[in-house]
C-alpha cells in the first residue's frame, strides 16, 4: 500500500483537491475557483503521463475558466445589486447554441486526437472534453442545469478513468457523479430560495 502511495502520490493529491473542489462547488462557495485552479494543474501532469490528451487540454482550460468564473462570481451579483451572482436557468436559444458548440468542439477534438496522437480512446475522450467545457462555462454562469451536464461527463469519464487505470481518479469520478445529482438539488432548493 506504501508503494502504491508513493507511486501515485501525485494523483491522490488531484483527486483529493477535486473532491474538495467539487464540495465547494455544491455548496456554492467561491472558494471552488482556487481548488479549481490547483486540482487542474496536478491534473495537466497526471493526463499527460497517461496518454489522456483532451483531458490534459481541458486541465488547461480550467485553469482560464477558474480565473473567469472566480472574477465573475466575485463581479457578477454586484453588477445586479445582489450580495452574490444569483443561480439561473438555462434558455431554450442557449441550449441550442452549447449543444451545436458541444458538437463543434466533440467533432474537432476527435479529428485532432484520431490524426495527430496516439490517443487509444480519441472518441470518448473528445466527448467528455468537449461537454466539460460547455459545463464549466455554465458553472462559471452559475447556470443549474450544468449539474446534468456533469452527471454524463463523470459518469462516461468514469469508464475512461478505469479503462487507463487511474484507480484515485476513478474513485474521485463516482464521486463526481453522485454529487453532481445531489448538486442539482442543492442548487434547486438555493434557487427556489432567492426567488
Amino acid at each position: 500500500m506504501i508503494e502504491w502511495i508513493q507511486q501515485n502520490y501525485i494523483e491522490l493529491f488531484a483527486a483529493v483537491s477535486g473532491f474538495i473542489y467539487l464540495i465547494l462547488e455544491i455548496r456554492g462557495k467561491l472558494w471552488l475557483w482556487p481548488f479549481g485552479l490547483l486540482t487542474s494543474a496536478v491534473y495537466i501532469w497526471v493526463f499527460y503521463r497517461s496518454g489522456i490528451y483532451a483531458d490534459m487540454i481541458l486541465q488547461a482550460y480550467y485553469i482560464i475558466i477558474s480565473i473567469y468564473g472566480w472574477i465573475h462570481w466575485i463581479k457578477g451579483g454586484k453588477s445586479e445589486n445582489k450580495p452574490k451572482l444569483p443561480i439561473s436557468r438555462i434558455t431554450r436559444s442557449l441550449t441550442i447554441k452549447l449543444a451545436v458548440i458541444s458538437a463543434l468542439l466533440w467533432s474537432a477534438m476527435w479529428y485532432i486526437l484520431k490524426t495527430y496522437t496516439n490517443s487509444e480512446i480519441p472518441v470518448l475522450d473528445s466527448f467528455t472534453t468537449a461537454l466539460s467545457f460547455v459545463a464549466t462555462w455554465m458553472l462559471a454562469r452559475k447556470i443549474i442545469e450544468q449539474w446534468w451536464v456533469w452527471v454524463v461527463v463523470n459518469a462516461v469519464s468514469l469508464g475512461l478513468y478505469i479503462y487507463k487505470g487511474l484507480l484515485p481518479t476513478s474513485i474521485l469520478f463516482v464521486f463526481y457523479t453522485v454529487l453532481a445529482v445531489v448538486g442539482y438539488y442543492e442548487w434547486k432548493r438555493e434557487y427556489k430560495n432567492q426567488e
